[in-house]
């Protein structure tokens, strides 16, 4: 979550310096087709805008929080319900920023052209959200499921200490986005309980798994795995870095979905390339089928993708279910499973999901390698000015656009960009392979 202050120094709501004891947190949003919270921020900062002072707006765009008055200011957010109280008095005041795509018909009703980029904005926000009110949870000493704690605009109408407004279950309902306000509170919780750091595992990232340790794991659990699977372990690793998706997580998950690569009792079998199930939504129906291994595997590792965060895709998309995902409705693998996840959001709706491939992954990191599939060590490079000629304007079209970066040291090269990208030569090839193939290029 990136914070930044743009404080209303010229609203009226500022300028009158109330103080409040902070009880609780609101959610709203804004109530029109405007992402940018940067707009808001210069409207509403002038001494004659008198209807109006909130506490924050989360960027539709970016998910940049911009806060806008002290966070124990009384604020100017929800009015005055029907028992003649207010939360200005008592909660900080949140709007999320809404899409450009919608357009609003009659009351809280809209009509949408872009359902896809709809959503992603609306994931933007909630995921932005749940981190701060987490953050002024903490701050604040506020418990996120103790009752009025934290309540939407809505909400806290209907307790009648705000005005009447429908936000912002009206927008969550009506793009399907699955958003409830108690799965608000839940992740909250959880985000305040340290799952974005430790403790829960993150979809995204880099494999730390070894191409040895999965053979060797799928060779204990199955002996008689065909070779064309061993021969294309490798590419759980090439293409999850592709995506920056962890690529022992999706073998993880094959080994759960096709029963270690034997396909006894699967909906899908070995020659339709479709090594997670993908497609199989009830009894009876076979799933999708991808033209190589390769093909399948970069279709698993962008459904990953599309669970575990909001940004696009690198490459093509081929993922056929990819437009089907509530983006970044499931960051964790804990969290893949429905009856886990905090939105009832996920990949399979069986209990324990996500455990159930933490248990695999487990496994396989406590495997010894098998040595014939594991290549000797290799040097990792840094800089690119150290890389190979032939590599390094591939590897700066993927800094300059933002699909890879450093490793959070924060060193910087002689052109200020990472110098601690830590890239394999095999990382490398691929990165050049998909970039020589237009995997890279914005349309």
């Amino acid at each position: 979550m990136n914070l930044i202050q743009s404080i209303l120094t010229q609203n009226p709501c500022y300028t009158a310096g109330r103080k409040i004891t902070v009880k609780g947190l609101m959610l709203h949003s804004v109530g029109c087709p405007q992402p940018s919270a940067a707009v808001f921020v210069k409207n509403w900062n002038n001494a004659n805008y008198t209807s109006a002072c909130v506490h924050g707006f989360i960027d539709g765009n970016t998910g940049d929080v911009h806060q806008c008055l002290p966070w124990n200011h009384r604020g100017w957010h929800c009015g005055t319900g029907t028992s003649g109280q207010s939360a200005n008095n008592t909660h900080i005041g949140v709007e999320m920023c809404e899409p450009a795509c919608i357009k609003y018909t009659s009351g809280a009703n809209f009509t949408c052209s872009d359902t896809a980029t709809a959503k992603a904005v609306a994931a933007r926000t909630y995921n932005s959200a749940v981190e701060l009110f987490a953050m002024l949870c903490k701050e604040f000493n506020l418990d996120p499921l103790a009752d009025g704690v934290i309540i939407s605009h809505k909400e806290g109408c209907a307790r009648g200490i705000a005005s009447n407004h429908g936000d912002p279950e009206h927008l969550w309902n009506q793009l399907g986005t699955g958003y409830t306000m108690d799965g608000f509170r839940k992740a909250v919780k959880a985000a305040m309980s340290g799952a974005t750091v430790e403790g829960y595992t993150s979809i995204a990232g880099t494999a730390k798994a070894t191409v040895g340790q999965m053979t060797a794991y799928i060779k204990a659990k199955n002996p008689a795995v065909p070779a064309s699977v061993l021969n294309m372990i490798p590419l759980y690793l090439t293409e999850g870095a592709a995506e920056g998706i962890r690529g022992d997580v999706a073998f993880a998950q094959s080994c759960l979905e096709t029963g270690n690569f034997g396909f006894a009792g699967s909906a899908v079998t070995l020659d339709q390339n479709n090594f997670c199930g993908m497609g199989v939504t009830s009894n009876g129906v076979k799933g999708n089928s991808f033209d190589s291994p390769q093909m399948g595997i970069r279709a698993q590792i962008q459904h990953l993708k599309a669970y575990a965060n909001t940004e696009a895709l690198n490459g093509a998309c081929i993922d056929p279910r990819f437009q089907y995902v509530t983006r970044g409705c499931a960051e964790y693998v804990e969290w893949l499973g429905q009856q886990e996840n905090p939105n009832g959001k996920g990949w399979a709706t069986g209990a324990g999901y996500g455990e159930k491939i933490l248990s695999i992954l487990k496994a396989i990191l406590a495997t010894d390698s098998d040595e014939e599939m594991e290549e000797a060590p290799v040097a990792r490079y840094n800089k690119i000015s150290d890389m190979p000629s032939y590599a390094q304007p591939t590897i700066i079209k993927m800094v300059d656009g933002g699909f890879i970066g450093g490793c959070g040291t924060g060193a910087k090269d002689e052109n200020n960009r990472p110098a601690d990208l830590d890239l394999s030569m095999d990382m490398i090839r691929v990165f050049v392979t998909n970039d020589r193939a237009g995997l890279y290029d914005k349309t």
